[in-house]
């Protein structure tokens, strides 16, 4: 009877130390998820800087200018439900006013142009990279997540459900190719 009983308290023990140790991966991966996510924003954020700051400087033409203004202001002041969408628009305006290599070459000519332009290809190329190790983190999390432990003995606690930021995050082919 009393084996019995010592055999029982081991394996609740194992249970009990398992259960934390999968609680604390979780934890860390929500951790993980909310150091990537500052990491996003602020790759985000300085993309938006630096295309408003190009947009301002009157190396572009006027009509590309404002494009850009817009997108890029657009894009700052978005509120979280609208981000994706208000990136991506970014994204594309950056496509369409470096669409073509001579735009570089015009903007690399201006005083403060190469500077401006080594800046912008840097934040556009580093914006795809962010937002991978955000999804990837998250993709983690989901995975442990949807284990039945997980879910029958709550380890997740109140924190919400992990959600993957999902943007077109293509950097103008101009840019790239001229760092490659």
């Amino acid at each position: 009877m009393t084996s019995t009983l010592i055999w029982i308290a081991v394996a609740l023990f194992a249970i009990g130390l398992y259960l934390s140790w999968t609680a604390g991966r979780l934890d860390r991966l929500h951790a993980r998820i909310d150091a990537a996510r500052a990491a996003l924003d602020a790759q985000l954020l300085r993309r938006a800087s630096v295309t408003q700051e190009l947009a301002t400087s009157a190396v572009l033409d006027p009509a590309a200018s404002i494009v850009l203004y817009e997108a890029a202001h657009a894009a700052r002041q978005a509120e979280e439900e609208q981000r994706e969408v208000a990136e991506s628009e970014l994204s594309q305006a950056l496509r369409a006013v470096f669409a073509e290599s001579q735009q570089v070459e015009a903007v690399r000519e201006a005083p403060g142009g190469e500077e401006a332009t080594r800046e912008l290809t840097e934040a556009v190329r580093r914006v795809p990279m962010a937002r991978r190790f955000h999804n990837d983190a998250v993709r983690a999390a989901r995975a442990l997540r949807r284990h039945r432990k997980v879910r029958w003995f709550r380890l997740a606690g109140h924190a919400p459900f992990p959600m993957a930021f999902e943007m077109d995050d293509e950097p103008p082919g101009v840019l790239t190719d001229r760092t490659a």
